[in-house]
């Protein structure tokens, strides 16, 4: 089985001074950048996914700002696979299916944000594609959400996900779990 580091929509706009901060971005990407120093070291194929939005009524991800850049944490080296995507699911209109299948990858390693957009239906795809998913839930961050009158905080939207996932169409990880 071949496993492939997917990392998801870590870019500038969600954080501080971006367009759309989420809850704790910060630890998210440290955490997502040992994930990364873990495959760059075992020599695993790593996947950059980063979204330009395609809606001229955006308020983030608007093409030609910085918000569209992955953060530095964890930005691309040397020949790793970098695609831009226009739909929360990593796998429309990106070729992120061919290139998995050319790298002969049949279980992905998720991290990225946001876990209750991308993150979900990126992981929901994958395994519906057949692949073998595990998300790795302290390496991905959430927005505070609201529905009615009631405010939901970025922690309980992103357990609430990790949670729905977990069993169903993923392994849910933290880090320090995660099979080196």
């Amino acid at each position: 089985m071949t496993r492939a580091l997917l990392i998801v929509d870590i870019q500038l706009d969600y954080f501080d001074g971006g367009a759309f901060p989420l809850v704790e971005p910060d630890a998210a990407a440290a955490a997502a950048r040992t994930v990364l120093d873990g495959f760059r070291a075992s020599g695993e194929p790593v996947v950059h996914i980063f979204h330009v939005s395609t809606d001229a009524a955006a308020t983030f991800f608007v093409p030609g700002t910085p918000g569209i850049g992955i953060h530095p944490l964890v930005a691309p080296v040397g020949d790793e696979i970098v695609l831009e995507k226009h739909e929360p699911n990593s796998f429309i209109g990106t070729g992120l299916q061919q290139v998995l299948a050319d790298e002969g990858v049949t279980e992905l390693v998720v991290v990225g944000m946001m876990s209750s957009m991308c993150i979900d239906s990126t992981t929901r795809a994958a395994s519906e594609l057949g692949f073998e998913v595990t998300v790795v839930s302290d390496a991905c961050a959430a927005p505070d959400l609201s529905f009615g009158d009631t405010v939901i905080p970025g922690a309980m939207v992103h357990a609430s996900f990790m949670a729905a996932l977990d069993g169903s169409f993923a392994t849910v990880l933290a880090s320090d779990e995660l099979e080196k």
